[in-house]
């Protein structure tokens, strides 16, 4: 199911002036010059660090609707205004079907999100949000396993999944746990958009990847991403890779 079909950036609305400042420099951004088509139930998009993949992903997520610093459409919690207008200038083009649940997983501000829910239960007199989380306080577990909470018992059929780099807290064996539970919810009906540095989680098959590099996103089969190569290379020769790295 593909519930978010384009998002553009309306250049037409965006002062000449500000094109070549932060955001609009941006390479992810800077690149956007035609819309960014989603056609598969999982996308990827990658690029170097400070390639501006986060704040694309960030944009799209607080134009439909999330807030900035992750959560479902119904967080409205404030941490930091450390987010880009960004999303003052994006259109998103929405599929005939709306999800029945969404959610915006921002790995850098889930601390907030799992504070946030904390709080709103100390606050409430109604159903336990963290019900929704597995019954026990994210705070109480390791970051990684807080991740697996979310993706096992708040993500559910018929969602629209927005996550910022979910691999930064997991081991290798629980990126392949994320892999089974993202093909276990695309079956049921959900779509993925995914900023990532992992090629583990690149690998899912048939996933659309969105490659950033030198001003231009390109669609790239898995085996072409740089990720992938340089990932080969290595474990083919550590040895090798890590002498030229250490030589004086």
């Amino acid at each position: 199911m593909i519930y978010l079909v384009q998002a553009e950036v309306r250049w037409d609305k965006v002062p000449i002036e500000h094109r070549v400042h932060y955001p609009f420099s941006l390479s992810a951004v800077n690149a956007l010059q035609n819309p960014l088509r989603f056609h598969s139930p999982v996308t990827f998009i990658i690029g170097e660090n400070g390639s501006g993949k986060s704040t694309l992903l960030e944009a799209m997520a607080v134009a439909y609707g999330f807030n900035p610093e992750g959560g479902s459409k119904n967080f409205s919690f404030f941490t930091e205004n450390s987010h880009s207008g960004l999303h003052q200038f994006m259109r998103l083009g929405k599929g005939v079907k709306t999800p029945k649940t969404a959610y915006f997983l921002r790995a850098e501000s889930f601390y907030n999100v799992a504070t946030n829910i904390d709080q709103l239960d100390r606050e409430t007199g109604g159903p336990s949000v963290i019900d929704s989380y597995g019954g026990r306080s994210l705070h109480t577990m390791s970051h990684g396993e807080s991740f697996l909470a979310l993706m096992l018992n708040r993500f559910g059929p018929n969602g629209f999944y927005l996550l910022d780099e979910p691999e930064v807290a997991l081991s290798p064996t629980n990126q392949l746990t994320m892999l089974a539970r993202i093909h276990q919810l695309v079956l049921e009906g959900c779509q993925f958009i995914i900023s990532t540095h992992s090629p583990m989680l690149m690998a899912y098959p048939g996933a659309e990847i969105y490659q950033i590099v030198d001003d231009s996103i390109q669609q790239v089969d898995y085996k072409e991403t740089g990720h992938y190569r340089i990932t080969r290379q290595f474990l083919n020769n550590p040895e090798g890779i890590l002498k030229r790295l250490m030589q004086d």
